[in-house]
């Protein structure tokens, strides 16, 4: 009979206060506000009020650690599933100030009708209205004499009966007796484990990710200034989404005088949107470049002061791995480190954020710089192995599968190899002539547009300055910049009164960008059509797409865009030739791109 990791307890919602106001058990404040509305507060409360149960509280107890001087440490219970109704009880009942979506402190006031027994939240009118106690709050000060509270009330309300006046508010009294199940989960489950049980437990709920159990440990920890270090990768990314939340930071008194403010300041004037990271991104990064791993459970593993070798916990481990950890999320947020980054990513052809269709390839592009820069690489080099790596891995979709896996794979063979000899032996392999030739335009047979073949040829496109597909003077790179249209080199309505489907009519080999008035200017003729036209506006005839006039620079036009030759005598049983054609060619230009790199 397997044994049990876990045991089940039913504790009063007032005896859950006491263990949290204690440090028994510990909310961390993660990365999720206190998101729920108002009325969901509501319904919580009516729940309890009418013995509805609300679900089980999921609690994961920190293995106990050993101190400095060998004595047991006991952990601490952190609480992964039930934050936001605990939160909400404590908010609601204790009249608790709680921190929004927008990070602003606020009371949520849930009035209650005690005559009705009905629960609403606070607004005018029921401010106004003496039926309604306006915040239950009152109700559980201690200070609150029920006697007194229920004579006021009457005397407001003539003709109510006092008696049941009396045992409505006695029984919204006692809500706080009421018991609600808490899962207590041993401290030696993995993190598989504990979001198996967490999925099972609670279908509804947002599964915790690896990242989550990471935050929550920072948060928790007071001893190593946890709180803050949390704070410091909520708001850095919060502040690169959203330069304008700067001000709710600088509120912070206590966050505004620590040493993490001061490196993300210039966060309040950037607008780049390039790279924007997750807690989960920066976690990420800062812990592969500064412990060599990849895997987050290991960092939750280390901050809870496992010695992998002994497979005890200790304080030593605890304490280092969150300098180390410091350390690396400062050399994330560091401005220089953070914009020369984004600089290198940029100078490989992708220029805006939409370009950008694998956060996880950022990623490690970002921990690759950090590690060489930490190395002493000189700088130009460091920009070489970013840009090839960036690109090669999502061209091989190499952090799409297993990321983590992935990440610690490459971290440890980075360090034990050095980047030269491991990066040109993996390229060497992953990017053959056999890719180059059979595999890479193979693969750009789709006709998903957020395709990362088709962003890496915009990329190359970019890189080479190309210009718009048919005009003299934009470039490749402005059109993406202001989100311009992506035209059929065979119309799509035209394909589709030919009785092509969706998936034909929109293969990638038959996109190009250009400006919306070349696009609607050609609507739906067939390519034999108005490439006759062109040729005649070459010729001196009028105008129609664009302002290139003489056919030298429409053939260079057309070479940038790997438009294959003979393409304005082409008619719709030519279009499946055309693909394979076009892919042959996007695929060499792309491998140009990239061996330039």
């Amino acid at each position: 009979m397997p044994t049990q990791r876990y045991s089940v307890t039913q504790p009063h919602i007032e005896t859950l206060f006491a263990w949290i106001k204690s440090g028994e058990i510990a909310i961390p404040e993660i990365q999720r506000p206190f998101v729920w509305v108002p009325v969901k507060v509501r319904n919580l409360l009516d729940s309890l009020y009418n013995g509805y149960p609300v679900g089980y509280l999921i609690a994961w107890r920190n293995p106990d650690v050993k101190l400095k001087d060998g004595t047991l440490s006991s952990g601490k219970r952190i609480l992964i599933d039930g934050q936001q109704r605990v939160t909400a009880l404590m908010a609601a009942l204790l009249g608790q100030e709680v921190v929004n979506k927008d990070y602003r402190k606020v009371r949520i006031r849930i009035a209650f009708h005690p005559a009705e027994e009905r629960f609403e939240v606070l607004n005018s009118a029921i401010a106004k209205d003496a039926a309604w106690i306006p915040d239950i709050a009152a109700v559980f000060d201690p200070h609150t004499s029920i006697f007194g509270l229920v004579n006021t009330y009457c005397d407001k309300n003539p003709g109510t009966d006092k008696d049941e006046i009396f045992r409505s508010i006695e029984r919204l009294r006692g809500i706080t007796s009421n018991q609600i199940g808490l899962i207590e989960l041993d401290s030696d489950l993995d993190i598989e484990t504990v979001t198996e049980i967490f999925i099972r437990v609670n279908s509804e709920g947002v599964p915790l990710g690896q990242a989550d159990f990471a935050m929550s440990k920072i948060a928790v920890n007071e001893t190593y200034g946890g709180s803050l270090l949390r704070k410091a990768i909520d708001y850095f990314c919060h502040l690169a989404r959203a330069p304008e939340f700067y001000g709710m930071v600088e509120k912070d008194k206590e966050f505004a005088a620590s040493e993490y403010f001061t490196q993300m300041v210039w966060l309040r004037h950037e607008n780049d949107d390039i790279y924007d990271p997750s807690y989960a991104d920066m976690l990420r990064v800062a812990f592969t470049t500064e412990f060599k791993r990849g895997r987050l459970e290991d960092l939750v593993a280390l901050l809870s002061g496992r010695n992998f070798e002994t497979k005890q916990y200790e304080e030593r481990i605890v304490e280092d791995s969150f300098e180390r950890l410091k350390k690396g999320v400062k050399s994330f947020m560091k401005e220089t480190n953070f914009k020369n980054f984004v600089m290198i990513i940029r100078s490989a052809g992708f220029v805006d954020a939409s370009m950008i269709g694998s956060q996880n390839a950022l990623n490690f592009a970002y921990i690759l710089y950090l590690t060489l820069l930490d190395m002493g690489m000189p700088k130009a080099d460091i920009e070489r192995y970013v840009r090839r790596w960036f690109v090669m891995s999502i061209l091989t979709g190499r952090y799409s599968g297993s990321p983590e896996t992935t990440f610690d794979h490459d971290i440890r063979q980075i360090h034990a190899q050095g980047i030269a000899s491991y990066a040109d032996n993996l390229i060497r392999g992953e990017l053959s002539d056999a890719f180059w030739d059979v595999s890479l335009p193979q693969a750009m047979d789709t006709s998903s547009a957020s395709s990362p073949y088709f962003r890496l040829f915009l990329a190359a496109q970019v890189k080479m300055n190309d210009l718009g597909f048919l005009s003299r003077d934009i470039t490749v790179q402005d059109l993406i910049k202001v989100k311009s249209d992506v035209h059929h080199v065979f119309p799509r309505e035209y394909l589709k009164q030919q009785g092509f489907t969706r998936g034909q009519y929109n293969q990638i080999a038959n996109y190009v960008v250009t400006q919306s008035e070349i696009n609607i200017a050609i609507g739906k003729k067939e390519p034999r059509v108005y490439f006759e036209q062109l040729l005649k506006q070459c010729q001196g005839g009028p105008r129609l797409y664009g302002n290139i006039t003489d056919l030298d620079t429409l053939r260079e036009n057309l070479r940038m865009h790997c438009i294959p030759d003979g393409v304005e005598h082409m008619t719709v049983k030519d279009y499946p030739d055309f693909l394979t054609e076009r892919r042959r060619l996007m695929a060499q230009k792309i491998r140009a791109y990239f061996e330039a790199l």
